[in-house]
């Protein structure tokens, strides 16, 4: 109401002239909070626009090459995007299963296998180390919700008559969002959840979004893998390639299962599928005491935490997760009972599921003293200096004191000022967009 009577009052100025002045002062500090959007826009734009923008750019360099006849039929077929997904990706583990349960065919090429020539001790030393035990100390102190990040949010706590299942999320102040879940499955072992978790051949009859699952190389002794997988992402999206590095501990009957991205330079990027750098999934196994309350540890509880930077926006990615969470764990369960029946049919292991059950021993011992070694560090870190706290003070001092000073110069009325304090405070407070 007050800015219809403004422009009123505006309208019945006696000449031309005026109301023309008058909605030029009117509109200008408009144009100017316009231009001063645009360019801090512009400053802070998020990594994944870009990202995204130079997605675009490649897509279309390659349909033009493609159109010259430069690629093979296989690569042009690769430019013509699938049109029969239209579900958001979830974590690796927590991935969508075909309704009819069937397997999903390769549409890749498989690479050649890689490093046939080297000797076993040589690719166990390059590669064993990818794994190491600060991942291990890592993933211990997430279970223990020791390791300094932000508060975990509670985002779902459901449950089915065999599958308990809650779900937290955090926003660090850099990097995506990450997850951290639990989940109770009842006549389960942990022997048998980490192997189906490892075994990538059954994982293709469940998992209808991995494309292509292979072993690059491994390390016999300590069991450390590293698999390349090609994973299926929405029409609009290439699909994503994962260099994964993973490995198992033990301790005290409790599984800690790492995975996470590693640079591989024996396998070159291509346009497509994108490879995603930024992954980490990993879980801690144990065995609990089942929901009937008779005293006997025949559940089976999985702790894991997942983040991924998968180069689409993460406010959209977390409106995905947050959509088809609870469906996709319901169909982990059920690839879960499969893998059950599997195994008691006594067919012989994969060649992944003999590896999930190569593990490092450690002590309970080992594990504490572990999380505790670093915990004076975290501390120190964590405090904020006086300086730091009044460094971040002064860019909301200055833009307030700025209004403040173009609001007394502009002496237009009550509205002009109102409109001038408004954008003010919005970019003062509106800094993490």
């Amino acid at each position: 109401m007050a800015l219809g009577s403004v422009l009123l009052e505006i309208l019945q100025r006696p000449t031309i002239g005026e109301v023309l002045g008058e909605i030029l002062i009117f509109v200008i500090p408009l144009w100017v909070a316009v231009a001063i959007g645009v360019i801090v826009g512009w400053a802070w734009r998020p990594k994944w626009a870009g990202n995204l923008s130079r997605e675009m750019l490649l897509d279309s360099k390659v349909s033009k090459e493609a159109e010259k006849g430069e690629f093979s039929a296989t690569t042009t077929s690769s430019v013509i995007p699938s049109f029969n997904i239209l579900k958001f990706q979830l974590p690796s583990c927590v991935s969508w299963v075909a309704d009819d349960g069937g397997i999903q065919k390769d549409s890749l090429s498989v690479p050649p296998t890689l490093n046939s020539g080297r000797s076993s001790s040589k690719i166990e030393k390059e590669r064993s180390d990818l794994v190491m035990e600060d991942d291990l100390e890592h993933l211990s102190k997430l279970v223990e919700v020791t390791d300094g990040g932000p508060a975990w949010i509670q985002v779902m706590d459901r449950s089915t008559p065999n599958m308990n299942y809650q779900a937290w999320r955090r926003d660090p102040e850099t990097g995506p969002p990450q997850y951290r879940s639990r989940t109770v499955y009842e006549d389960v072992t942990p022997d048998l959840m980490r192997d189906f978790f490892w075994d990538d051949e059954f994982r293709a009859k469940w998992d209808d979004m991995l494309l292509h699952a292979e072993t690059l190389e491994e390390c016999p002794t300590k069991g450390t893998m590293v698999v390349h997988w090609v994973r299926k992402f929405p029409f609009f999206c290439s699909d994503r390639e994962y260099i994964i590095g993973r490995r198992i501990w033990e301790s005290d009957q409790m599984y800690y299962c790492v995975t996470k991205g590693i640079p591989c330079s024996s396998l070159p990027r291509r346009n497509k599928p994108r490879r995603v750098d930024l992954y980490y999934s990993s879980w801690c196994i144990r065995a609990v005491e089942s929901k009937r309350r008779d005293g006997q540890l025949t559940a089976c509880e999985v702790m894991l935490f997942h983040h991924e930077d998968m180069g689409i926006p993460w406010e959209i990615a977390k409106l995905g997760v947050r959509q088809g969470m609870w469906g996709a764990v319901k169909k982990i369960e059920a690839g879960l009972r499969a893998y059950q029946k599997h195994r008691a049919s006594a067919e012989p292991l994969s060649h992944s599921a003999l590896m999930a059950q190569i593990n490092t021993k450690v002590s309970a011992d080992h594990l504490r003293s572990l999380e505790s070694r670093t915990s004076d560090m975290l501390e120190i870190e964590s405090q904020e200096t006086p300086e730091k706290r009044a460094g971040n003070n002064i860019p909301k001092f200055l833009v307030i004191g700025g209004a403040i000073a173009l609001a007394c110069t502009l002496d237009r009325g009550l509205a002009t000022k109102a409109l001038i304090f408004g954008v003010a405070r919005r970019f003062a407070t509106g800094r993490r967009l």
